[in-house]
């Protein structure tokens, strides 16, 4: 009886009547992204990137340029023209009615985002290996279609987007967490919990059965044991200053997005080269290491060390403009590790300020965790996951978890709405309410016959009331919109005069009008106020452009329902 209760409750988290074969599939899936993203990981960290740590500083430093090159040209061979985002790509696949994650282009995206970051781009991993899972789980949905059904395309894109985190990571719960936190900012994809949990197992265990793989501690090095009060307030004042820098550094993103648009490819590619390759200088200068190049690490290893305040806030602000210019520049990858980083620079000038004022937390080691919880959790809108994260990738992570859930929880209520993704949406809602937001186009009716004011009652009658089943028709003078006619005004006039009343004596004129920026939520709004079923849609100049049944947005859900089926 027991397990029956429980097998009901699982099966109540996946597609009815197909759970065992989605979550054989998810396993798969964690398989495939396990083996990709290891060997997208060599081909990045330990070829290219390791390898280039080992030539002249001169040579690290006009590498990027190389790099935001070669992935310009791929993207644009190889890929036939796409962009070079990566993560983004899950959620706008997770949010459409029939995604498209084509297999061409995540060859071109990860070969892209070897190029950027192993030649110095300051980007993360996580963004091309999140994009390999979600791409892998929804070409294993369409090729199991028939077998899976079609509720099984968030299931599979969520669970290989799960597992491409826990591989890159090798934080398989921090994998589960993200995928299912990224969607929405304040909601849960909670149905794809389970074939994302086998995913992330699957993937995590292939990965690090990879000869080549090198599993570790990514932070293991920074943490200290022992927390106390000290800690906890030092945890307040680095959620305040990482939901402010999160908000900051998601601004800031965005803009730099919107302005590369406006500028020729070529320029970025060689302007971005150029100012990387200016930083990795500047930072050697100041560091004796390039640490503006490549994902993080070298930085984070950095702060192992004491360092003074001055420092820390010369590569905080160094690393942020390396990581917006490799944006800027068009390079392939992803923002959690630069915004661990970010994190863990603002934890150690959270704790080396506290020091000038004779404020000495237990554990000043701790902080830099606890800054990279925050900045996380702020950047990306994922506390659950960026906790978890820290839990699952640094030593001693006993003690940084509580301070940690204070500081990413702070870092929430002062970030605001604040995202670096741009696909996020804020929660989740139901067929209903996504009808509701969709445009007054989708349910609009143009090929409508209209009522000049001048027209008689008899003429409305006959022609529109009996002939065509109208009950209410619009009245348009020439092009511009007067009022509705409906057969219930005709009925006060009485019979002996429909000959000579005109329909402009008896038209509704007072009543609402929709415009072409409304959504279907407004146009309901509008009906239930003023107690119609039929809405005129115009422009400023209230010139008629066509009626919104409140049958047809019944219909709508129907439509979009079939269509979706048919496409899938």
């Amino acid at each position: 009886m027991i397990n029956n209760v429980w097998l009901t409750r699982g099966q109540a988290l996946l597609p009815e009547g197909r759970s065992s074969r989605v979550l054989l599939a998810s396993v798969g899936v964690g398989i495939l992204v396990g083996g990709l993203v290891s060997v997208f990981e060599w081909l990045t960290i330990i070829v290219a990137f390791d390898g280039l740590a080992r030539t002249p500083l001169a040579v690290q430093a006009i590498a990027p340029v190389f790099g935001l090159a070669i992935a310009a040209l791929i993207l644009r061979t190889l890929g036939g023209g796409v962009s070079p985002s990566t993560s983004d790509e899950y959620l706008t696949a997770y949010h459409s009615r029939n995604p498209s994650l084509p297999i061409r282009s995540l060859g071109a995206r990860l070969l892209a985002g070897v190029s950027t970051i192993g030649l110095g781009g300051a980007l993360g991993l996580e963004g091309p290996s999140i994009y390999a899972g979600s791409t892998i789980g929804l070409a294993v949905q369409r090729r199991l279609d028939r077998f899976l059904g079609r509720d099984a395309v968030k299931m599979l894109i969520t669970a290989g987007a799960a597992a491409g985190v826990a591989a890159v990571f090798q934080a398989p719960a921090t994998g589960v967490l993200f995928a299912l936190e990224a969607p929405y900012r304040d909601d849960l994809a909670h149905r794809a919990l389970l074939p994302s949990l086998l995913a992330s197992a699957a993937s995590y265990s292939t990965f690090v059965s990879m000869p080549f793989a090198r599993p570790q501690p990514l932070l293991g090095q920074v943490i200290a044991p022992g927390i106390g009060a000290g800690d906890l307030v030092a945890a307040f004042a680095i959620g305040v200053g990482a939901g402010l820098g999160g908000r900051l550094f998601a601004s800031l993103t965005r803009w730099v997005k919107r302005a590369a648009r406006s500028a020729p490819s070529p320029f970025l590619v060689l302007g971005g080269g150029a100012l990387l390759g200016g930083l990795a200088l500047l930072s050697d200068a100041i560091f004796d290491a390039p640490l503006t190049l490549g994902p993080g690490v070298g930085a984070v290893e950095w702060m192992a060390a004491e360092r003074t305040l001055p420092l820390i806030a010369a590569l905080f602000v160094l690393r942020t403009v390396a990581t917006l210019v490799t944006i800027g520049a068009g390079g392939t990858g992803g923002l959690f590790i630069p915004l661990a980083t970010q994190g863990v620079l603002l934890g150690g000038l959270v704790g080396a300020g506290l020091q000038q004022f004779g404020i000495e937390p237990e554990s000043v080691r701790l902080l830099p965790i606890l800054g990279l919880a925050a900045f996380v959790a702020a950047g990306y809108r994922t506390p659950i996951a960026a906790v978890m994260f820290v839990a699952e990738t640094t030593a001693n992570s006993g003690q940084a978890v509580v301070p940690a859930l204070i500081a990413a929880a702070v870092s929430q209520l002062v970030a605001g709405k604040e995202s670096v993704s741009s696909g996020q949406r804020i929660e989740r809602t139901g067929h209903l309410e996504e009808r509701f937001t969709l445009p007054v186009a989708s349910a609009l009716t143009t090929d409508v016959l209209t009522v000049p004011p001048d027209a008689s009652i008899s003429e409305f009658v006959w022609i529109h009331a009996l002939g065509r089943r109208q009950t209410v028709v619009p009245v348009v003078d020439g092009n511009t919109y007067i009022g509705m006619c409906a057969v219930t005004d005709c009925a006060r006039i009485p019979r002996s005069e429909w000959e000579t009343t005109l329909v402009g004596d008896i038209v509704k004129s007072d009543g609402p009008t929709a415009t072409p920026s409304w959504t279907l939520r407004d146009v309901v709004a509008a009906m239930e106020d003023a107690g119609a079923d039929v809405l005129a849609v115009t422009d400023a100049d209230r010139s008629f452009i066509g009626i919104v049944l409140e049958s047809e947005i019944v219909k709508l859900g129907q439509i979009l329902d079939e269509t979706a089926e048919t496409a899938g």
